[in-house]
């Protein structure tokens, strides 16, 4: 008895160690992970992800993507760094550099200001997604005189990587108007871009408002005074992490 109980311990330990060093296959004879699936038909279900057990998927003919979260735990759930979601995402009462006015005269006929930033610290090369729906009123100066010179001024926003390089995100919009009775109103830039984070670190996303117009055949101090206000609408962001 005991040494038949010697023998089916050692076969159980080594039995053991192979499948420690194989892995575990299902539909699959030679196993080259801890896990491997083979199959035949090229896919894999899990019905905790279908449509009656989970709340992201729609169900239908149409896929949802599939994500892994920190914990290594697959999920249908979106999950980005930020989403307003519908809310508003900006509140200019506090941001200092919301309003960007270019003089009258003014040298090269562009004023930039940065309207907000955010950091964001990653431990491994990314790729951030960002995608912004701003608003923006443009008047004649910050006591809000209607533009009535049927000149156009040209409202431009995008982002940079501390403040610096590539500009992500460029999205632009041109307004007119011919009397003190032209229409004001909201205007939106909206973009989506994907910038490059090359490394592990802390970085800061900044964004600006760049405001042109006046510029004739190069002259200099044509610019046309103008004020832009921004975040006075609904807008909105994403940050997400790729």
């Amino acid at each position: 008895m005991k040494k038949h109980y010697i023998k089916l311990l050692i076969w159980f330990v080594s039995t053991t160690a192979f499948s420690q060093v194989q892995g575990v296959g299902i539909n699959e004879d030679t196993p080259q992970q801890a896990l491997h699936l083979g199959s035949s038909s090229g896919t894999i279900r899990v019905d905790g992800l279908n449509d009656a057990n989970s709340l992201f998927n729609g169900g239908g003919a149409v896929t949802y993507p599939l994500f892994v979260d920190g914990a290594g735990n697959l999920t249908l759930e979106f999950k980005p760094i930020y989403n307003s979601n519908g809310s508003d995402a900006l509140d200019h009462a506090l941001l200092p550099g919301s309003v960007v006015t270019l003089p009258a005269g003014d040298n090269d006929g562009v004023m930039v200001g940065e309207l907000f930033n955010f950091t964001i610290a990653v431990n491994r090369a990314s790729i951030l997604e960002v995608k912004y729906n701003v608003s923006m009123d443009v008047f004649l100066n910050p006591a809000e005189t209607a533009i009535s010179d049927r000149r156009a001024r040209r409202v431009n926003t995008f982002f940079q990587v501390n403040g610096a390089g590539r500009k992500y995100g460029q999205s632009a919009k041109c307004y007119t108007g011919g009397s003190v009775d032209s229409e004001t109103g909201k205007l939106f830039n909206t973009s989506t871009s994907y910038i490059t984070l090359p490394a592990a670190g802390s970085y800061v996303i900044r964004f600006y408002g760049e405001v042109s117009s006046g510029i004739t055949n190069s002259t200099a101090n044509t610019g046309l005074a103008t004020c832009v206000k921004f975040a006075r609408g609904n807008d909105s962001l994403l940050f997400r992490l790729h």
